[in-house]
C-alpha cells in the first residue's frame, strides 16, 4: 500500500484498498475555503501534499488557527461523529497541493459497519482533540517565538518540506497575533541563522535549533500521534 497521507497509511490494507476504489486525486488552491461554519459536510479531504487550517473567526473579524490539518489527518471528522455540518470552524488552504477526496456519506457508511476503519479514525481524532486542546494551552501560556517555531515545525513534518510559501500577515493571523510581532520574532529567528525569510517564504535551516526553541507542545503531540496511530513523525 503506497500512500502520501500517513493517516490512511495507518489503515490495514484491505480497508484501505477498499477506500480507495470511492476515492479522487484533486488540487487545492491557495485560499480555497472547503468547509464553512454550519454547512453541510458533503465531502471528506486527505490531503497529500497541501496544508489545511482550520480557523475560527470571532465577530470582531478576527482569525485564530485551532488546527492544521496535512499529511498526517484528514478534512470532516463531523461526518462520522454524528453530526454532518461544521461547528464555529472554517477549513481554508494556506499551501496549495494534492489531496484525496471521498463523499462524505460513503465514509460514514464504512465507519458504521467496518470496525477495524472505525478503529483507526476514532484513535485519529483522539489524537487530533489532543492537538487542538495543546493549541489552547500554547496559544495562552507560550511566547510568540516558542509559538512560531512550534508552527514551522508542524506544518513542515506535514508537507515534508523545509519551505513555506506563506506571508507575514497570513502566519499573525494563523497565531493570533500582530503582523509586526511576527516579523519581529521572524527577524530574530534568522539572526541566530535558525530560519531565512524570503518574499512571502520561510526557510527553515536548522530543524534542530527551531526544536530547542519550540515549546514542549510539538513534542508533546508527535508522540500522541504516535501512540494512537503507531507511526513516527520524525523530522
Amino acid at each position: 500500500m503506497i500512500t502520501e497521507n500517513l493517516l490512511l497509511a495507518a489503515l490495514p490494507p484491505d480497508v484501505y484498498k477498499q477506500l480507495k476504489n470511492n476515492m479522487e486525486q484533486i488540487e487545492l488552491l491557495y485560499g480555497e475555503i472547503l468547509n464553512l461554519p454550519g454547512e453541510i459536510i458533503e465531502e471528506v479531504y486527505f490531503p497529500l501534499t497541501c496544508l489545511i487550517s482550520v480557523t475560527v473567526t470571532m465577530m470582531d473579524g478576527m482569525t485564530v488557527e485551532a488546527g492544521v490539518v496535512g499529511s498526517h489527518e484528514m478534512v470532516g471528522i463531523n461526518a462520522f461523529m454524528g453530526g454532518r455540518e461544521t461547528t464555529q470552524t472554517e477549513y481554508i488552504v494556506q499551501v496549495p497541493g494534492r489531496a484525496v477526496k471521498m463523499k462524505a456519506r460513503l465514509l460514514l457508511d464504512e465507519f458504521d459497519t467496518n470496525k477495524l476503519l472505525r478503529d483507526v479514525l476514532l484513535k485519529y481524532t483522539q489524537a487530533y482533540i489532543a492537538q487542538i486542546s495543546q493549541n489552547v494551552a500554547c496559544n495562552r501560556l507560550h511566547t510568540i517565538e516558542q509559538r512560531m517555531a512550534r508552527w514551522l515545525l508542524e506544518s513542515s513534518d506535514r508537507l515534508g518540506s523545509d519551505e513555506l510559501f506563506l506571508s507575514h500577515e497570513f502566519l499573525s493571523h494563523m497565531l493570533g497575533v500582530r503582523r509586526a510581532g511576527i516579523t519581529e520574532t521572524a527577524n530574530h529567528l534568522q539572526e541566530k541563522g535558525i530560519i531565512h525569510c524570503g518574499r512571502k517564504k520561510i526557510k527553515t535551516i536548522d530543524p534542530q535549533g527551531l526544536e530547542k526553541i519550540s515549546c514542549e507542545c510539538y513534542q508533546v503531540i508527535k508522540e500522541e500521534y504516535d501512540r494512537l496511530l503507531r507511526f513516527k513523525l520524525e523530522r
